[in-house]
């Protein structure tokens, strides 16, 4: 398979928080001021000018008000423009207004990418300027009067970012644009500050109706606020018109400025008429200083307000609260009249449902409501229905459906992939992830997230386009809640003083939850009613240096018990024993074996429904499975890149147990080099389900297995679940058949979609994994199920981390080895380095061994584990079959604690007792994670042995019935190419 780029096919899907970012890409931040030392002081008043212009944009909540730097003169300011980047040039003009000007053209010969604009003194100083305009234009962008008030700085600032950002933000965020069209510098410079104020005080007002913790995204979103546009002739204003026709929300036009090059009395109205003859609905406010022009205002459909107004402030808040979209939402009759008003984007959509058909229509023939909701910020809803016009729809009914609709879907659109506040109406779903808790998720919830977000993110239906991919519904009680259940039980002495697990298991057992969160888990428990997972996620679980996979608790619950307050103590106990399981004895040898404080550890708990379906009383997946992105143990002519799945029907706690799997190259999943007998030998004899039926089980006594129980493989056909898994062998032809008919012995080697493609399980895997691995930047682990959904297969992501796989740093020459003391070798070892520190030797007799006694060999093991680690050794593990499974006749099942100080683990073959390595279970996610030496040594390989003799001959420190602890005088060295996989032990 080719290789995909993740860069190319991860398609962020933007929030509105996410272009809220990406807005306004251009900034004022820096700012020279050019003025000479007597208007410098007149502007700045004794030290306050920075101080007021702060105040201004923090009044404002823009916190990135521009830095200025002022200079007296040319020469000072080239200096500056030598040693710092500005974005805005201000040259303030005063008596001497030839020198302004002058020195303005020296520096745009020098930088002539930077914007300069000039501030003159007073009106009377307009005049000069008039009567050199073509030679003050050569330099100088736009002229400003200096009215006393910082605000024209704002004003100025904001102009230049508004010009330039315009084509960026209305192609990206549908911004919408009031366009201002005024040609006299005494007006604009008084109507800028005035609007930018407004406008930004308006946009603060709408964004403070829904409180919010989120001071960064109130700060974005004023970045959706309208742009401003100045220009000053008809042309200019024409020309922003028919570009940006379907964002201008507002026009606000003097009657009379430059049209053809000379001024026109009837420009603002020609303009007028220009909007009408394209949306007659488009706000429109004419201006001028002259009362008479109202009538001819009033002939276009425009509002009007006096130039000299003492009441201008007041005119133009109205005309912007009322017209454009930022005061409440008015809903109006068929003749505009006031009928209700809604003040939030909620209350307008409850109202909608009930106002008038007469209304309805008045607003959607208006494109109001669109402009209203991006006033609020509200970007994808404001742009979906800005698409359709009422047109579109047969009547009014079918209107408020579909608008109904546009919100309900945009709602869901913002949620998926994210992590949301517990809603009881939002967690039946599979698209996001609710926090049922405060505080950080854990590592098993952070893979969680990331899985949700990715998969919104990429679209995996091009990529899979026949499987379905998605995540269980998953709930996630935050850490904080752990801390609020110690500290209000007053656990702490318990925990720290008192190290025994029974007398922790006790305390926990009579504590209380914090009363919020139970409250919450029986809202959530209402609503989820199938089977659910209770698991851990503690804040290093699932890290990229120690995965701690396996290490803390996970519980079934069966969630169906008709006693609601059961099902309540059930969930409710097994968070409490999750939380209990940081402090069991397993999960303290790791933390010793990792040399990490126990007390920095905090849990988190993640409630995810089961994937299954019920069958005769029983709840599992068709199918359960582990993949790795790196084979440390590859065949053939398949490479360790390939990566490699295995795969059991029913709950997935058989396949990370270690127990009996199919196992494949997604790469090459119709690769078999076994024999059908071998094949029937290995494959799986039950498999584990949630029992529907047991009703009385005690989490306390049972434990994890509480509700789990182990069904034979012949209940699994007759459920109707090895159709697509399983194959049959018929032994009078010695032939596979998909019969079911046929007696003979079931093979659990899912034929029929690995060798004949029933669903592309293989490619699936393939694709996931390389998209996985590039995104975490390392092998990835993925824990995953197949569940048939209405008689269609749903591929199901339920855990991801990372696998560790350390650099090849040893390369084993044959000639350094002194084969003449050479106590084992293996070509399938995986481990890099010299180790030069072991002498302890701890190994199963293969004389004694009994493949019925393998539990009673796992209570020796770990009576040896436990008197070295007293002494703080490290020591070399042999032994025949898997190492850490769930199942006693493949292996010995000792957990990972039992083991914990072993730095090297040697799996052997044995006659009748094949070996087939604990890929795939959390037993050997563990040990790769801590870089222990891990060889497989198959029985009757003519390349790999263990010399018994050499051990024999050696100080027997203690032994059992089974196994015996030896010591070599001096320490053995450990050779490990990781490269070759060859590994060599040598004393």
């Amino acid at each position: 398979m080719e290789k995909i780029n993740l860069n190319k096919i991860y398609k962020r899907k933007k929030s509105d928080r996410d272009i809220f970012q990406e807005l306004m890409p251009f900034k004022v931040k820096e700012i020279l001021l050019i003025a000479n030392y007597y208007d410098s002081y007149t502007i700045e008043r004794e030290g306050q000018f920075s101080d007021k212009i702060f105040g201004e944009y923090l009044q404002l909540n823009l916190y990135t008000a521009p830095r200025f730097t002022s200079v007296a003169n040319e020469e000072a300011a080239l200096r500056a423009l030598a040693n710092k980047h500005f974005e805005l040039i201000i040259i303030m003009a005063g008596i001497d207004k030839t020198t302004p000007v002058a020195t303005s053209r020296s520096i745009k010969r020098l930088y002539p990418d930077i914007h300069q604009l000039m501030l003159v003194n007073n009106n009377a100083d307009l005049a000069h300027f008039r009567r050199v305009e073509a030679e003050t234009r050569e330099s100088i962008e736009r002229m400003f009067v200096w009215n006393g008030s910082t605000k024209v700085f704002l004003a100025m600032a904001k102009y230049l970012e508004d010009k330039i950002n315009l084509d960026v933000d209305t192609r990206l965020a549908d911004t919408r644009v009031i366009l201002v069209v005024e040609d006299s510098v005494k007006y604009y410079s008084r109507y800028l500050p005035l609007l930018y104020t407004e406008v930004m005080t308006q946009t603060q007002a709408i964004i403070n109706e829904e409180p919010s913790n989120d001071e960064m995204g109130v700060i974005l979103k004023m970045r959706v606020r309208p742009k401003v546009i100045l220009v000053s002739t008809f042309e200019e204003a024409v020309d922003i018109i028919d570009r940006y026709r379907d964002n201008i929300i507002g026009v606000i036009s003097d009657v009379r400025y430059p049209r053809g090059g000379v001024e026109d009395e009837n420009a603002g109205i020609e303009l007028i008429r220009h909007v009408r003859a394209f949306d007659t609905h488009v706000p429109c406010l004419l201006q001028s200083h002259e009362p008479e022009n109202l009538r001819r205002a009033q002939e276009t459909k425009a509002n009007f307000i006096v130039k000299n107004s003492p009441t201008l402030s007041r005119d133009i808040r109205n005309f912007i609260k009322g017209e454009l979209g930022f005061g409440d939402f008015i809903f109006r009759d068929a003749n505009g009249l006031p009928i209700d008003r809604a003040t939030s984007v909620e209350e307008f959509r409850r109202k909608l449902m009930t106002v008038p058909d007469e209304s309805l229509e008045y607003h959607a023939k208006r494109n109001g409501i669109s402009t209203w909701l991006m006033a609020r910020a509200e970007i994808n809803l404001a742009k979906k229905l800005r698409r359709y016009s009422f047109s579109y729809f047969k009547n009014a009914e079918e209107t408020r459906r579909f608008i109904a609709n546009v919100f309900e879907a945009s709602e869901l659109k913002k949620l998926r992939g994210r992590i949301i506040n517990f809603n009881p109406s939002l967690v039946d779903s599979n698209r996001y992830i609710t926090r049922l808790g405060k505080g950080s998720l854990g590592g098993k919830g952070r893979g969680l997230a990331f899985l949700s977000n990715f998969i919104e993110n990429v679209y995996l239906k091009k990529l899979i386009p026949d499987l379905q991919v998605m995540i269980p519904k998953t709930t996630v009680i935050g850490v904080d809640e752990f801390d609020n259940f110690i500290e209000e039980n007053d656990l702490y002495d318990v925990l720290y003083a008192d190290k025994q697990y029974d007398h922790i298991i006790d305390a926990f057992r009579t504590a209380r939850l914090p009363e919020k969160l139970r409250a919450k888990l029986r809202e959530y428990l209402r609503v989820m009613t199938k089977p659910l997972a209770v698991r851990s996620s503690g804040l290093f679980e699932d890290s990229l240096n120690q995965p701690f996979a396996g290490v803390y608790s996970t519980y079934l619950l069966p969630n169906n018990h008709p006693d609601f307050e059961r099902r309540a103590r059930d969930a409710e106990d097994a968070i409490k024993l999750v939380y209990a399981s940081i402090f069991s004895p397993e999960s303290r040898a790791y933390f010793n074996a990792i040399d990490y404080m126990i007390e920095e550890e905090k849990m988190a708990v993640i409630l995810q429904e089961v994937v299954g379906n019920e069958h005769n009383g029983r709840y599992y997946p068709e199918i359960s499975g582990v993949a790795q992105s790196y084979n440390f143990y590859p065949f053939s002519y398949i490479k360790p890149e390939d990566g490699f799945a295995v795969t059991a029907v029913g709950l997935g706690a058989y396949v990370v147990g270690g127990e009996k799997t199919h196992r494949f190259s997604p790469a090459y999943p119709k690769l078999q080099l076994a024999s059908i007998q071998d094949k029937i030998k290995a494959s799986q004899r039950y498999f584990y389900a949630i029992d529907l039926e047991r009703q009385e089980y005690d989490l306390y006594r049972d434990g994890e297995n509480a509700a789990i129980k182990a069904y034979d493989m012949p209940e699994a056909e007759r459920d109707g679940t090895l159709e697509y898994t399983a194959s049959v062998y018929d032994f009078m032809n010695d032939r596979i058949t998909y019969d079911f008919s046929t007696r003979g012995p079931r093979v659990v080697d899912f034929s029929k979609i690995l060798q004949y493609d029933y669903f592309p399980l293989a490619p699936a895997l393939q694709i996931l994994l390389d998209i996985f691995s590039q995104a975490m930047g390392s092998p990835v682990e993925i824990e995953f199920c197949v569940n048939f959904e209405g008689g269609k297969p749903v591929f199901y992501l339920l855990q991801i981390k990372p696998l560790i796989k350390n650099e090849y740093n040893i390369d084993i020459e044959n000639d350094a080895i002194d084969a003449e003391h050479v106590l084992l070798r293996a070509d399938k070892g995986m481990g890099n380095g010299k180790l030069q520190y072991i002498r302890d030797v701890v190994y199963v007799d293969p004389e004694k061994f009994d493949r019925l006694r393998t539990e009673e060999i796992a209570e020796e093991i770990k009576r040896h584990n436990a008197d070295i680690a007293r002494e703080g050794e490290k020591y070399l593990l042999i032994g025949p079959g898997r190492w850490g499974t769930r199942d006693p006749l493949t292996g010995i099942p000792v957990q990972w604690s039992d083991i914990a100080n072993a730095k090297v683990i040697v799996e052997q073959g044995l006659p009748d007792f094949p070996l087939d390595a604990s890929l795939g279970s959390h037993f050997f996610h563990n040990v790769t994670s801590m870089n222990v030496g891990y060889f497989a040594i198959p029985f009757q390989d003519a390349n790999a042995f263990i010399n018994f003799d050499v051990l024999a001959q050696q100080e027997v420190v203690e032994e059992f019935k089974y196994s015996r602890h030896v010591r070599f005088k001096a320490p053995l060295t450990v050779w490990m190419d990781g490269k070759k996989q060859t590994s060599v032990v040598t004393y």
